[in-house]
């Protein structure tokens, strides 16, 4: 009998380190897939197992489709995927997407440094571009990504998929993945596969990292803050950086930056009219004809201004 409880307490333990060790393999396995990507030394993305996307065999079809995972308990996008056809492309032009704040929004202006007009260091980034399945505000496919990753990282990859698919009718099998370290909000950059369905491979096939930085700037991924890099304090004035709202990545394609409106407070989501009892995205061209003094910057929801009374404005349609 007591052998047997021996036995048992011994096939116990023996459990509990099997259990312990391939928790600890797991571990090693995320942090050795994490260290595959290369830190970052001047391009705008690097290729991943040798530029060979990593759908199975199994997830490839030719039916029209597009899933966007869930947010984390961070609030932080998880992978979108998609099978794109022509079927999926947008058909009408994008709209606001303001009020959408994705983890990781600490917006910055650095002009300079920014190609943009505003000079805004982030734009809203779909990881599924608009022009290919035509999901516009999102917040489960709008992520925080720099200028630089935008629009030198992702685009180009995009604007390749779009005409592709345009061109011949066929699928692509797509799918996008923001990488974040540890509880970061802002992630260190999307991983993008993509692979042509009819062709098999043969017209699109990549799987790329893109890098969320931006040339000059500093970055905490931690919570998304920035500064001047130390290097770059010479050659550009400091001075000139200044803390905005705003929402860049507003035009009909990702490269477009929108109209802005460079003096609104940062997190202002809706700019209300107290004279007409309107609210209107801080883009809307309306914006532009109030007066200042009837003006009220909010961070409200939609649907706590019009339980305030007001009412979304037909130009811009909030």
């Amino acid at each position: 009998m007591k052998m047997t409880r021996l036995a048992n307490r011994i096939n116990i333990v023996l459990l509990a380190l099997c259990v312990s060790m391939s928790l600890f393999l797991f571990g090693c396995v995320q942090s050795h897939a994490e260290d595959e990507i290369p830190a970052y030394s001047g391009n705008a993305f690097v290729e991943l197992n040798k530029n060979v996307s990593e759908f199975k065999k199994d997830e490839i079809t030719v039916s029209s489709f597009e899933r966007y995972g869930e947010l984390d308990k961070l609030g932080r996008c998880t992978t979108a995927v998609a099978c794109i056809g022509r079927d999926l492309m947008p058909t009408e032009e994008r709209q606001s997407i303001g009020d959408v704040r994705p983890t990781g929004w600490k917006q910055n202006k650095y002009p300079g440094l920014v190609d943009s007009d505003p000079p805004y260091l982030y734009n809203r980034c779909h990881m599924i571009g608009f022009q290919l399945t035509g999901e516009n505000a999102n917040e489960k496919n709008l992520i925080t990504g720099t200028r630089y990753m935008n629009v030198e990282g992702m685009l180009p990859y995009e604007n390749m998929v779009a005409e592709y698919i345009s061109s011949t009718g066929n699928h692509v099998m797509y799918r996008v993945t923001p990488i974040f370290t540890g509880k970061n909000l802002l992630c260190d950059g999307v991983k993008i596969e993509a692979y042509s369905v009819e062709d098999k491979g043969r017209g699109i096939s990549f799987n790329v990292f893109c890098y969320n930085v931006q040339p000059g700037v500093e970055i905490s991924y931690a919570n998304g803050s920035n500064k001047l890099a130390p290097e770059t304090s010479r050659e550009v004035d400091g001075s000139s950086f200044i803390i905005t709202g705003g929402d860049s990545g507003n035009g009909s394609v990702r490269s477009s930056a929108g109209s802005e409106v460079s003096d609104i407070p940062a997190e202002t989501t809706y700019i209300l009219n107290k004279n007409s009892k309107k609210f209107h995205y801080p883009d809307c061209e309306s914006v532009s004809d109030m007066k200042e003094k009837n003006k009220v910057y909010s961070d409200k929801s939609r649907d706590e201004i019009i339980a305030d009374g007001y009412k979304p404005c037909k130009r811009c349609n909030p």
